[in-house]
């Protein structure tokens, strides 16, 4: 792929990396957030007060949520109709199905091409360049821009239709809250019993209670080097942004008649924990809330 000038929208946690790793590769790259960057501009890249397109022909987008999408593309800034026609439009945010249908409908009008592409894998990943990558559009745009998915993840599925990606993202991370809370539950209970939980971890992960959570991204402190919780439960995935996910999630399943009991128990959890002022610690610091103190 011939190395063109993008334009990155969103150098957060997330966004900051995977622009990192597109620059990294020698495609000249504009960043754009609403605060100033200045690793981003020491890392070589471009810094743009304001969205506006020059040269570039792609977008890239990584944004909280609804809200900011909304605003960027067809409210207050109104991005949409500023772009050139043609102009393809890679949007990785974890949103609504219903926001993701607005912005596609508006795009057409525009003449503009529009991906949704939500990722798993979190700030590791995203450092890495080992995210997963759920796409929901048109083939052929998934094709024009799928080099560049290659440079900033490991995985890349073609979910279907426009809505695809972002169904399968909110039924992934309904998952991944259920998860985290019983990896944190069987760690908490074995630490009662007078397990190590290093051991433990080991050998439920060589068993029928693996999972991601436990072995991957092991919520307790010191286990996993990689982990939040070995920094405090710093960086990482916000509790209030797993709060937003799983409601998103419910909103979903209600409107489709199903009833994730799980899933409600998991957001009814994750609403406490952020209620009690842990809204920007990695959701999982859930297990300071699922730990028994000591006797």
């Amino acid at each position: 792929m011939q190395k063109q000038p993008l334009m990155f929208i969103g150098l957060g946690n997330m966004g900051l990396p995977m622009a990192t790793r597109l620059l990294a590769a020698g495609h000249p790259t504009a960043g754009h957030d609403t605060i100033p960057k200045p690793e981003w501009q020491q890392a070589g890249g471009t810094w743009r007060a304001e969205p506006v397109q020059q040269d570039e022909t792609i977008i890239i987008s990584m944004l909280p949520g609804d809200p900011q999408m909304l605003a960027l593309y067809i409210e207050e800034q109104a991005l949409f109709t500023r772009l050139r026609p043609d102009t393809l439009i890679l949007d990785c945010s974890t949103a609504s199905p219903s926001a993701v249908s607005r912005l596609a409908e508006a795009a057409q009008r525009h003449k503009l091409r529009f991906l949704s592409a939500p990722v798993s894998g979190g700030v590791t990943g995203a450092t890495n360049g080992t995210l997963t990558f759920m796409v929901g559009g048109a083939s052929e745009d998934l094709a024009a821009v799928k080099p560049l998915l290659e440079i900033m993840g490991g995985n890349i599925f073609h979910a279907g239709g426009i809505t695809a990606g972002q169904s399968v993202k909110l039924c992934n991370n309904m998952l991944l809250a259920i998860h985290m809370i019983g990896t944190c539950e069987a760690l908490a209970l074995g630490e009662r019993l007078g397990l190590d939980p290093r051991t433990l971890s080991e050998i439920m992960g060589a068993s029928s209670g693996d999972n991601w959570s436990l072995r991957k991204y092991n919520p307790w402190p010191g286990l996993l080097a990689t982990a939040p919780a070995s920094r405090d439960y710093e960086g990482g995935f916000s509790v209030r942004l797993m709060v937003k996910d799983l409601t998103l999630a419910l909103d979903a399943a209600d409107a489709s008649a199903v009833t994730p009991r799980l899933g409600a128990l998991a957001l009814e959890i994750y609403r406490r924990h952020f209620a009690a002022g842990h809204s920007e610690r990695d959701f999982s610091h859930i297990l300071t809330t699922l730990r028994p103190p000591p006797e």
